[in-house]
């Protein structure tokens, strides 16, 4: 066992299987105590299991490692709320919280039902922000108690948030707003100690499985012994990382992709046009703006490209 998180609690949505498994079995290697939290629906969200977030506690803790088990639904308020005060009824108070759980129901928005639309934003925006509710009240009561916080919430977002995805309108969706929340987090919860960074994984989940037939072009490589990119243990250092009491990081965006980390940033100025003192007319725009008109990014090409300063 590490002790790079010793005395640390860490809450882990989605941690009964893929991403956040290997999260959970990661902090907990490092000394953190994980609430393995898991409603333990099928990946488009219907039904409840306990079991794949008490079969992780169990690992945990056969190998020495202390957790607890949460079947919570954190897209609701009042869950989100008891999963918080269970991590403070076990362990005492909980440091980190990894936002994980997600669903995913494709179809093209000319297609799309309500109900598939309002499940997915449900789980991946909501299921964010509950639990991340719950633990800032927390934190600032700490805070005003004079008790030093020094926390941190991760959140995870796609790669489909800064690119798109082909009928994933309500996923995509989610996963961007995703990012506003995270900065919000961190406005707001930088005040009492509260750090909140995002990490975009690419890697072997059932979401990511879903749709392919037997997960072709997303198998594990046939020689046993070659890196497995998408290897979802690929991620979990960057997040143990992020939950470590010292860690500098705060408002970051990070992709992982197999060796590769980027740092993304949220949107900026690309091109800068100005009529001083007058207002824009058509004709002005018909005439300045098509030559400077940027070229939407896909998934592909943030894939294949590399990213300036890497190393």
């Amino acid at each position: 066992m590490g002790a790079t998180l010793q005395g640390r609690v860490a809450v882990v949505t989605g941690a009964g299987r893929g991403l956040g498994r290997s999260h959970a079995l990661l902090l907990a290697s490092e000394g953190a105590a994980v609430v393995v939290n898991d409603h333990g629906g099928d990946v488009h969200g219907a039904g409840s299991d306990a079991t794949p977030a008490q079969v992780v506690a169990d690992e945990i803790r056969s190998k020495g490692g202390v957790a607890i088990a949460s079947a919570h639904d954190v897209a609701d308020w009042t869950q989100a709320a008891d999963l918080i005060h269970l991590a403070v009824s076990e362990f005492g108070e909980p440091h980190v919280l990894v936002n994980n759980a997600g669903i995913i129901r494709d179809r093209t928005l000319a297609n799309i039902d309500e109900s598939e639309w309002d499940a997915v934003i449900r789980v991946h925006l909501k299921g964010h922000a509950a639990p991340t509710r719950h633990a800032l009240a927390y934190w600032r009561d700490r805070s005003k108690a004079s008790s030093p916080v020094h926390a941190s919430v991760v959140h995870t977002s796609s790669i489909a948030a800064f690119a798109g995805s082909f009928g994933q309108a309500n996923y995509a969706s989610a996963k961007l707003g995703i990012l506003a929340l995270s900065r919000v987090v961190g406005l707001e919860g930088g005040r009492f100690g509260v750090r909140s960074n995002v990490v975009s994984p690419a890697a072997r989940t059932r979401i990511a499985l879903e749709g392919l037939p037997d997960g072709e072009r997303l198998a594990p490589p046939a020689d046993a012994s070659a890196f497995d990119r998408l290897d979802p243990a690929n991620v979990s250092p960057l997040i143990a990382w992020l939950a470590a009491a010292d860690c500098p990081a705060d408002g970051q965006i990070f992709q992982v992709l197999g060796d590769q980390i980027w740092l993304l940033s949220m949107p900026k100025p690309e091109v800068r046009l100005s009529r001083p003192g007058r207002r824009w007319t058509i004709d002005d725009l018909d005439r300045e703006l098509p030559g400077r008109l940027l070229q939407p990014v896909s998934a592909e090409t943030l894939a294949s490209s590399r990213p300036p300063k890497s190393s």
